[in-house]
């Protein structure tokens, strides 16, 4: 497994920054694919595992910070286990969830395909991926240039932040590259174009 950080810094369950703007969108796109077993994929600190766990779903989650981890699995009804992308999807899992949900993730990843070869590995046939990322377009760009806002934006002294940025184009390429189908594109936080965050749906080849 690529190394990512020794340590993301987790110390609560408080809801994340991003989880204002993000969780009641993709609680209602996720809601609109009746799934009956989710996997969230880097919980963090697990903070968004109640709101899947009150939808009567069965709920399971990775997490390869330790910190985040011990948080995470205090949450009642929820499997979650200290893993990250890039380690060999447990037997159990294996095509056994109608749905994967990653937010957030994929910009810390030095390697973002193991990202999708586990959600093709725990994704049942035609089972659906909603991944979040902060959102990069051409007006976006010229925006946080215009107003020398790149040092903030890129935060290149925080431990285990931001790698890689991603536009709605590259993401959807990268999955497509491993075979998932292009669902739907959202924006979420602010307005276009500079959202704060996009989130792509993709669905596993049947």
């Amino acid at each position: 497994m690529a190394q990512i950080a020794t340590s993301f810094g987790w110390k609560s369950t408080e809801d994340t920054y991003s989880h204002s703007y993000l969780l009641p969108l993709v609680l209602s796109i996720a809601t609109s694919l009746k799934p009956k077993r989710v996997l969230d994929i880097g919980t963090g600190n697990g903070s968004a595992l109640p709101v899947w766990c009150a939808q009567g779903w069965s709920v399971c989650a990775m997490e390869p910070d330790r910190e985040g981890w011990e948080l995470a699995r205090k949450v009642s009804g929820a499997d979650v286990r200290n893993l990250g992308v890039g380690v060999e999807v447990p037997s159990d899992w294996r095509e056994a969830f109608d749905l994967a949900i990653c937010l957030e993730v994929v910009e810390h990843l030095f390697d973002p395909h193991e990202l999708v070869a586990t959600a093709t590995d725990s994704l049942k046939p035609g089972g659906y991926a909603i991944i979040s990322t902060p959102y990069h377009g051409y007006w976006k760009n010229l925006a946080l240039a215009l107003a020398n806002k790149w040092d903030f934006h890129h935060h290149p002294e925080r431990v285990g932040g931001h790698i890689k940025f991603w536009s709605k184009d590259t993401l959807r390429e990268l999955f497509a590259s491993h075979g998932f189908e292009a669902v739907s594109f959202y924006g979420a936080g602010r307005f276009f174009p500079l959202w704060k965050s996009m989130i792509w749906v993709f669905r596993k080849a049947v």
